[in-house]
């Protein structure tokens, strides 16, 4: 299938000092839900504010390769065109405006178009807990309704790319399974192409249908998410299957064989 997004050899550096990216390179093939994985730090929050723009709001700024929407070079687009483009960021930690309803909420989600009751009957057919929840002040919700409403929020600008950055984030076993639930159906319902940043690899894996692994800012092994889930290191070190009985990173085992085929 043909690339959605593409990024090439893109470093990010942080106060002109830190270098966090160091030439990664990545493709989300357009209707696929694609996986980014690996431990705090690697840079995967990172991969997803350099691809929606927010990199400035941060001090940050790609100082090498590009990033590519659908061919357009995005070099010199910020991130209000980007959303206007079909990019939209669900981002950690749900950051809903606590002080607004659910429906108020919903509004500050369509600011990039003219929104209409179709975009949030829409929303609300598709999350229904969010309708009955609508009159509701957004901090008075649990963390999974809140979670729900950052996923409606980014719909109502109708994205063609979703990038979500650890949606089952602090959330009870039952929700987590409902949050999964969810970015399947993005996909097979919506249609919505996913970018997936996840720690749980195990559960991010079954709904993706590729993935790829970072390590200190560069990805050290992709491939097909059945690939991945089969690969004995991705069992040992994400998730949690192999011999040793506890996860370790990539950089502590360089002394394997086998990962002289990645690095």
């Amino acid at each position: 299938m043909r690339p959605l997004l593409q990024l090439e050899n893109v470093e990010v550096i942080y106060d002109q000092v830190f270098l966090v990216l160091r030439g990664l390179s990545l493709v989300v093939p357009d209707g696929e839900v694609v996986a980014l994985l690996g431990s705090n730090g690697a840079g995967k929050s990172t991969t997803l504010k350099a691809i929606s723009g927010l990199l400035p709001t941060e001090h940050g700024a790609i100082t090498d390769g590009s990033v590519a929407f659908d061919g357009r070079d995005l070099g010199r687009t910020d991130a209000a065109a980007r959303v206007r483009l079909g990019i939209s960021q669900v981002m950690e930690g749900r950051r809903v405006f606590e002080h607004l309803t659910v429906h108020e909420n919903l509004v500050t989600g369509g600011y990039s178009r003219r929104v209409g009751a179709a975009d949030f009957d829409r929303v609300y057919s598709f999350l229904p807990r969010l309708a009955a929840l609508r009159g509701r002040v957004a901090g008075y919700l649990s963390g999974g309704e809140q979670q729900m409403l950052a996923i409606g929020r980014a719909l109502m600008s109708r994205p063609r790319l979703l990038l979500l950055d650890e949606p089952s984030l602090g959330l009870a076993p039952l929700l987590v399974d409902e949050m999964f639930g969810i970015v399947r159906r993005l996909n097979t319902e919506l249609g919505l192409t996913a970018l997936l940043v996840e720690q749980n690899a195990r559960r991010a894996l079954e709904v993706a249908q590729r993935g790829y692994v970072m390590e200190t800012g560069r990805i050290v092994l992709e491939g097909t998410a059945a690939e991945l889930a089969a690969n004995p290191d991705i069992k040992e070190f994400y998730l949690g299957l192999g011999e040793s009985g506890h996860r370790r990173s990539y950089r502590e085992v360089k002394h394997y064989k086998r990962r002289k085929r990645w690095l």
